[in-house]
């Protein structure tokens, strides 16, 4: 049994941590000292312009599974993961039975300090736009959460299994997850999806 969540941020308390993430966005590629042009043409080559960051945070239960996502040249992310809409009474009848989702940022999401696992992988501008829309979908799909059969590992496998890569047993703490996610697909950082 997994549990997966947290109470969800307010929509001002999330536009008012995307600053702090922003950064972070962007820090991988920063922190490298190279020359400018030689940088840009290395991301280019080696990683695609758009990223999907399959991570873990630490919370008050088991943990929780999201992803951060958008293009590497810009620092606003999207983040996308399965969490019970509602505080502690949702999440505790979610162990029993469906209970309403939501599917945006939770509380910690941005919150650098949280993180205890990510595993980011790049695409092309085509591939992007394909799982970008594959994420929305998913969550416009996802009306509830349950903590065995519908919680956010299970979510953010779903968008892996979709970008080609193979996925671990999604029964597992968030953390093991996405370590075991990186290690099954063996640290690859470029993903190129099969054609339509």
């Amino acid at each position: 049994m997994i549990a997966c969540t947290t109470p969800t941020a307010s929509a001002h308390e999330a536009n008012k941590r995307v600053a702090d993430a922003n950064a972070l966005a962007t820090t991988e590629t920063a922190s490298r000292p190279q020359p400018q042009a030689t940088r840009r043409a290395v991301a280019r080559a080696e990683k695609g312009p758009y990223y999907v960051d399959f991570r873990a945070r630490t919370a008050a239960s088991w943990g929780h599974a999201f992803v951060w996502y958008g293009k590497t040249s810009e620092k606003a992310v999207e983040v996308a993961g399965l969490t019970p809409a509602g505080d502690t009474l949702a999440y505790v009848l979610g162990h029993i039975t469906f209970v309403p989702s939501e599917t945006g940022a939770s509380y910690g999401d941005l919150d650098p300090e949280y993180l205890t696992a990510s595993y980011r992988v790049y695409l092309n501008e085509a591939d992007a736009k394909r799982v970008f829309a594959y994420i929305k979908k998913l969550q416009a799909n996802s009306p509830v959460w349950n903590a065995e059969t519908a919680n956010c590992t299970g979510f953010i496998g779903d968008i892996a299994e979709f970008m080609g890569l193979e996925v671990p047993n999604r029964w597992q703490r968030p953390e093991n997850f996405v370590n075991r996610l990186k290690e099954m697909n063996g640290g690859r950082q470029m993903v190129r999806l099969s054609a339509e």
